[in-house]
């Protein structure tokens, strides 16, 4: 894998998916990760998803489960996004990262430094938004 330096971002005169690109992304992606695991970690270790203090105030108690459902979700969402990541990394190592999945074309730079799991081109992911929709409205 090519070194890159702590400032380098990928430009588009430089060929798509060049090594220097692939190395950006995998930083990138891997520091992302590590970033979700730490967070993760931190609010599991502090106890903010362990509540000891049983609240004799069904409003408290209410309110208390309402906090955990919605910290549950967050972590769902988390551990959906790092599945996300690790695939990403994998399609690195594979030489198929930066392609769209549907049409095989070209996802983008400027997309990938967004939204650096995207698996889609913009056009596929409009078509499978619009997609989406139509069934949402059945």
């Amino acid at each position: 894998m090519v070194k890159i330096s702590k400032t380098y971002v990928p430009k588009l005169t430089e060929k798509y998916m060049c090594e220097k690109h692939k190395a950006y992304f995998k930083k990138k992606l891997t520091e992302w990760k590590s970033d979700i695991i730490k967070t993760n970690n931190e609010a599991l270790y502090n106890g903010s998803m362990d509540d000891n203090s049983v609240s004799a105030d069904i409003v408290d108690q209410a309110s208390s489960y309402t906090d955990k459902n919605v910290e549950m979700k967050a972590i769902n969402r988390q551990i959906k996004l790092i599945s996300k990541i690790d695939s990403a990394l994998k399609k690195i190592k594979e030489g198929t990262y930066g392609f769209c999945e549907e049409t095989g074309e070209q996802i983008g730079i400027k997309r990938l430094m967004a939204r650096p799991v995207a698996t889609l081109c913009i056009s596929a992911q409009e078509k499978h938004e619009k997609d989406e929709k139509v069934y949402a409205d059945d």
